[in-house]
């Protein structure tokens, strides 16, 4: 009898721990195990701004995958499209060209992308936070900034070069954009002394009418103060109208000379579930508590990609997509997978949120571990001890954690690598949402004979 074939869609949270949940459960001989990403390892979102401001190196926060699964087989590539009928996968691998992928089990974990809106120019000029390329793009492209307009004696270019808006009031905005003020400002301090400081001006801008919701008001509250007295101008109930090159121009009218917008304002699910024809909420694949997706035979769905129902809330809601619920779903689906092959029944999900916490960089943070407020240098303990907890290996915990300590004792030598200096990095450079498949085009490949297309 031939063994199943187990894929896994996405190396992050919650493939990782599928994964690894899967190499604990089962034996070798009982299931083929693959799974299937672009890159060859875990990427730590949460601590992208510190990559972003050169807190931490890239590789700290990217535990490599190999090192993580031992007999789990991967496959350098992304899943374009699924046939759910003929249970085959689309691969697009790293080299550009397509394989298909039969299955048994798919465990779809794809993530989410940048979420974008119909807004002029914002396709070619804003910058992402969302893969670690990004990450590293910014940091190159924030210190071209600074060097530019050190460089230059046009005052109105200057002063678009020194204007830095970041769009997104929740914790992936603020962190940011405090990361990032802090690197702007210690820059000109040491290596910049034609740039007055006091000329570097970060915006944040969200819709919403409070900064970090998620934390509660009193919180929000604390953090809005934290980053106000560090010179952020924090503008709620504002969005933006428009952007090119050299300007943004905001729904309230105003008009800021900027060569710089970072675009954090919240994910969507990856463009993958258009092509399942599975029912979805707000873009997320619909998925039962045991993550099973209605109508898909063999099909599991969890992350920031599945429409959970959230049990412990019980008011009809759907898991919120954070890194801790993913992380905790991975492992909770590899437990539900082996008891399938073995016949036994499966559990339904349940996992009480166990708080939020935002580094602002310094000693100023904002958390809420277990419902219990904290602000300063104990949110700050609070919050560098979770993420090292959080990282999938010893070594990339040693790695942050010296990081962290390196730079609070030698600094920044704010050096550019050059990363696409010559391309604008827009969201679809770094997030290639343009290279998903229809349904159609998938049966038309994975079906050729069943008169689809």
């Amino acid at each position: 009898m031939a063994i199943p074939n187990i894929v896994i869609v996405g190396g992050g949270f919650a493939g990782v721990e599928t994964a690894r949940g899967l190499e604990r459960a089962l034996s070798p001989g009982q299931a083929r195990v693959t799974l299937v990403s672009p890159t060859g390892y875990q990427l730590y979102l949460p601590l992208l701004p510190h990559v972003a401001s050169g807190v931490v190196t890239p590789q700290s926060v990217a535990p490599s995958l190999r090192r993580i699964l031992r007999r789990t087989e991967l496959l350098p590539g992304g899943v374009v499209g699924v046939d759910p009928q003929a249970k085959v996968c689309v691969v697009r691998k790293i080299t550009g060209g397509f394989v298909d992928l039969p299955y048994d089990y798919l465990v779809l974990t794809p993530g989410s992308v940048t979420r974008t809106f119909d807004i002029p120019g914002l396709q070619d000029e804003a910058r992402g936070m969302k893969t670690l390329a990004q990450a590293v793009y910014l940091r190159d492209h924030v210190i071209a900034q600074l060097d530019l307009a050190a460089a230059t004696s046009d005052e109105e270019e200057r002063t678009a070069r020194l204007q830095f808006v970041v769009v997104g009031g929740g914790y992936a905005g603020a962190e940011t954009v405090a990361c990032l003020q802090r690197l702007t400002t210690a820059a000109a301090k040491r290596y910049h002394p034609r740039i007055d400081p006091s000329l570097i001006k970060w915006h944040l801008v969200d819709v919403a009418p409070k900064l970090l919701p998620e934390l509660g008001d009193k919180l929000g509250a604390t953090a809005l103060r934290m980053l106000t007295k560090r010179g952020v101008e924090i503008s709620l109930g504002t969005s933006v109208a428009s952007v090119t090159e050299d300007k943004v121009t905001l729904t309230d009218g105003r008009v800021l000379p900027s060569r710089t917008l970072v675009w954090t304002a919240g994910v969507a699910a990856s463009p993958l579930v258009d092509s399942m024809g599975a029912e979805t909420v707000r873009g997320r694949i619909v998925a039962e508590p045991d993550f099973t997706v209605p109508g898909l035979d063999g099909v599991f769905a969890l992350g920031d990609a599945a429409a959970v129902p959230d049990l412990v809330k019980g008011d009809g809601s759907y898991c919120a997509p954070t890194a801790q619920h993913a992380a905790r779903q991975g492992r909770h689906a590899a437990k539900n997978l082996a008891a399938l092959l073995r016949g036994q029944p499966m559990a339904p999900y349940k996992h009480k949120d166990l708080g939020l916490v935002v580094d602002l960089g310094g000693y100023d943070a904002v958390s809420k571990p277990l419902g219990i407020g904290l602000k300063g240098f104990p949110a700050q303990v609070v919050a560098r001890g979770y993420h090292l907890y959080a990282l999938r290996t010893g070594a990339a915990r040693f790695r942050t954690g010296a990081n962290w300590l390196l730079n609070s004792v030698a600094g920044d030598d704010f050096v550019r690598t050059g990363f696409l200096s010559n391309r604008a990095g827009t969201l679809r450079d770094f997030e290639y949402t343009d290279v998903y498949l229809t349904p159609k085009e998938v049966a038309a490949r994975t079906r050729p004979d069943s008169g689809e297309g």
